[in-house]
């Protein structure tokens, strides 16, 4: 595969695409309706973490749609869309104060650097040099043995507090430099990173980043947690998913990548039409055991590596809610929620709901895991002054089909 330019235009990369009720009736047995969206409070998230202000920040759009963010991992705490009947659901998880974030998933609704997902062996080589990172992937039997780097090591950008800014009602700005020799990767790289709420009802990431002082990696991504249905805890198998995707990479039991592309026709891993997240799930396939159900990295066709390109559609039948996610980025990693267990008090989410096994899914768009030890995928090196800059886009509508029962 050739490699992918890693110097796009600031220009380019600014660009946009476009309390649980019950109902009573006469004779009957109550019917429960899908929970309320919790309010997050400012003050619930006011706290000092490593000397540092952390906050929650409100943007939305004139159409009703509110996204809340805090700066402490650039995390995305909620997300605010209607559903087939205009009414508001949660979608995202997430949770109610900071303290409850702290003791929480680690990657949950967070910002992804300096390096998605998995390096092997937390080591890889530039230009002649090895590179020893923070090892923070590890198994416990009876899964493979693995020791990787994961999502930037132990203290990655998913346990930091970003400089935030408010832009304007619908933007929120947050910055952040990692610094050479952290977690064992080499030079100074100042990152930015803009969420935007657009009145078509997107979420939108855009971020830039320079090599400051010597030549790097870096690969980013938003890992938010995703249930359209707007009950949470709910399993998300019945979600119907489309990824225009030939080819998703091989891994081992460790969860990296061996170099290999497969071909997903007639196999499990095929969502070019569009197919329940769950249909599968449990087919005796080895990139699905692997990782206990879908935690996989597909290619997206794209005419050109930097162009905003369509990476999956997502649509909840019950309440008609469709998430299409859009990016620069050359791939997605398509995740099931298989490391969701309903854990207290890790797990316990808004409104104490519990974010149970597969209640949740992740679109991450990124450039490919591991691709530093791999010459035959999207480059993820960036030289001295070179930018590296992308954008992923959260789209919402909605299915005016029949309700599924």
């Amino acid at each position: 595969m050739k490699k992918a330019t890693t110097a796009l235009s600031l220009c380019a990369a600014s660009a946009l695409l476009l309390t649980p009720a019950a109902v009573f009736a006469a004779g009957k047995t109550a019917t429960p309706k899908a929970p309320a969206f919790v309010e997050l409070r400012d003050v619930d998230f006011q706290k000092e973490v490593d000397g540092k202000q952390v906050g929650l920040y409100t943007i939305k759009n004139k159409k009703g749609m509110v996204v809340k963010v805090t700066n402490y991992g650039a995390r995305v705490e909620q997300i605010l869309v209607p559903d087939r009947n205009g009414k508001l659901g949660d979608v995202a998880q997430g949770y109610e104060t900071i303290d409850q974030v702290l003791g929480g998933q680690g990657s949950m609704g967070a910002f992804i650097g300096r390096y998605a997902n998995r390096i092997a062996n937390g080591t890889f080589s530039l230009d002649g040099t090895e590179y020893k990172l923070a090892i923070n992937d590890l198994s416990t039997p009876p899964a493979a043995p693995r020791q990787n780097t994961l999502h930037g090591g132990k203290k990655g950008s998913r346990f930091v507090v970003f400089d935030a800014k408010q832009l304007s009602e619908n933007a929120v700005q947050m910055t952040i430099l990692f610094k050479d020799g952290e977690e064992g990767f080499p030079g100074d790289l100042p990152v930015k990173v803009v969420y935007s709420v657009s009145d078509a009802n997107e979420l939108v990431i855009s971020y830039d980043a320079v090599a400051a002082n010597k030549k790097t990696v870096a690969n980013f991504t938003g890992h938010t947690f995703f249930n359209l249905s707007g009950d949470l805890g709910s399993s998300i198998e019945d979600h119907i998913l489309t990824v225009p995707s030939d080819k998703v990479l091989e891994v081992s039991g460790a969860l990296v990548p061996n170099g290999n592309f497969r071909d997903v026709t007639g196999t499990p891993m095929d969502f070019r039409k569009p197919k329940a997240l769950g249909k599968d799930i449990k087919a005796d396939y080895d990139l699905l055991k692997a990782g206990n159900g879908y935690d996989n990295h597909y290619v997206i066709n794209f005419k050109q590596p930097s162009e905003l390109g369509l990476n999956a559609r997502i649509m909840d039948p019950k309440s008609g809610r469709v998430l299409e996610v859009w990016s620069t980025e050359p791939g997605v990693q398509v995740y099931s929620g298989n490391f969701l267990e309903g854990k207290l008090p890790r797990d316990l989410g808004k409104g104490s709901t519990v974010y149970n096994f597969r209640s949740a899914f992740c679109l991450e768009p990124s450039r490919f895991p591991d691709s530093v030890n791999h010459s035959g995928f999207p480059t993820t090196e960036i030289k001295p002054g070179e930018w590296y800059s992308g954008k992923i886009v959260y789209k919402f509508s909605v299915d005016k089909g029949k309700a599924a029962k």
